[in-house]
């Protein structure tokens, strides 16, 4: 074990869609208020673009920007396929991540649930990864991805707490299998990813009582991190870090591009809506969406795609706020190989379905039963109004009493590096050392 760490247990845990906007409801609860009291917190901490869960928790790990690191979306752009993997493994991001950093320090890594960490060398590790292909087998997945045994052991002693993706169910087996992780390995960096509120946002509503239900299961859940880091003695060795990776805005509204540049000869779909051909296809971010031209020097399409994107942002309450070129969309952070980015107004998102209408009001039997039927969404700009995150970190290494109105994600990796006595190298971030008590 190196001696020149800052702190010997770091304990990252991603709350999945908590926002800045919660931090006042959250400094009303008794474990988050503990933090805050005595540690550092900040709010207003811009996200990246597109303002999705991998592109973000990447962020996280790096210090990069979405175009830097290579995780530029949730799911691969396979156009041709109704339900694209996502990017689940280590092998996508470019450049170091905090765990591999971590690693080749030899200390004790776990992960439950991370994001874009899929056969890594994390030691101890449950990845994100679902199933969905009929074909595929969410277990058998999961355990080429991750730790093999290390998983078989957590199904065994927690899986009946599990109902599929549904939630409280799968934070709570995320919940007691970090506990467990916590007592049996003690990890030097453990990271935990909880997704209530972003599941209750999307399917009820931003400020539905289901969300604001789980902000206060994720209150209890923080105590009993707390109380278990306790019971295992090393509560004062460690530095808990509390983060959100973006927030989320109610959207009733669907917009389907490909449906539009079906009815302009752009594309081809066959009977079942799958992409066959295509000139110009669009590939949603859920509040934004990327344009990418099959050939990016093909001027014809360029300019159709163009006229057709204008007339629509010109167009009576438009359902799309502004649109970004390549390079505009690069100097965002966002993929350099699209040749648009459009964004959706407020109240409206993206969907990649190339059958139905161009604009349509969600059902609302369909929220929940029908993919990409939501209530509330994200992935939009992160610089839309009341659409940012936070970051609150409490114990070894970090000041306590400060509050900071403005942050960036970016800045995350190499902050928390420096608590790890680690370097992630040239990043598009900075450490925020004004929390830092080194």
């Amino acid at each position: 074990m190196a001696k020149d760490l800052k702190t010997k247990h770091l304990i990252i845990i991603s709350f999945d869609a908590v926002s800045s906007e919660d931090v006042s409801k959250l400094k009303n609860l008794s474990n988050f208020k503990y933090l805050i009291d005595n540690g550092s917190l900040i709010t207003n901490v811009k996200s990246v673009y597109p303002t999705l869960t991998y592109p973000a928790h990447a962020t996280i790990m790096t210090g990069l920007y979405p175009k830097n690191h290579g995780i530029i979306n949730n799911t691969l752009n396979k156009f041709s396929d109704l339900n694209p993997d996502w990017y689940w493994y280590r092998k996508y991001i470019k450049g170091k991540t905090l765990y591999d950093l971590a690693v080749e320090k030899g200390l004790t890594t776990a992960s439950l649930l991370w994001p874009v960490s899929g056969r890594s060398k994390i030691k101890y590790n449950l990845t994100e990864i679902f199933a969905p292909k009929p074909w595929q087998n969410q277990l058998v997945m999961s355990a080429m991805s991750g730790s093999v045994s290390y998983q078989l052991d957590l199904n065994k002693r927690f899986g009946y707490l599990r109902k599929g993706l549904a939630q409280p169910e799968l934070d709570n087996f995320v919940h007691e299998s970090a506990k467990y992780t916590i007592s049996k390995y003690k990890p030097n960096l453990l990271l935990i990813h909880y997704t209530d509120v972003d599941t209750n946002r999307h399917y009820h509503g931003y400020d539905s009582k289901e969300a604001n239900d789980a902000l206060i299961r994720h209150n209890e859940r923080l105590g009993e991190i707390i109380e278990t880091l306790k019971e295992a003695n090393i509560f004062e060795e460690s530095t808990i870090v509390t983060l959100g990776d973006h927030s989320a805005l109610d959207g009733g509204y669907m917009i389907r591009l490909n449906s539009l540049f079906r009815e302009n000869n752009l594309l081809s779909v066959d009977s079942k809506g799958k992409i066959t051909n295509y000139k110009a296809v669009a590939k949603t971010c859920d509040g934004s969406s990327y344009v990418y031209l099959k050939d990016k020097n093909d001027t014809e399409t360029y300019k159709k795609v163009t006229e057709i994107l204008n007339n629509v942002l010109k167009s009576k309450d438009s359902p799309i706020e502004f649109i970004l070129n390549c390079e505009e969309a690069e100097k965002e952070g966002s993929d350099p190989n699209c040749s648009f980015m459009v964004e959706g107004s407020l109240g409206y998102y993206f969907i990649d379905e190339a059958l139905g209408d161009f604009v349509e009001k969600v059902p609302e039997n369909e929220v929940g039963n029908v993919s990409h039927r939501t209530k509330a969404t994200h992935g939009y700009h992160p610089n839309k109004e009341n659409y940012n995150t936070f970051f609150m970190a409490y114990g070894r290494g970090i000041k306590k009493g400060i509050e900071i109105d403005g942050g960036k994600l970016i800045n995350h990796g190499p902050t928390l590096a420096k608590l790890l006595d680690l370097n992630l190298g040239n990043v598009d971030g900075v450490s925020e050392d004004r929390i830092l008590d080194l």
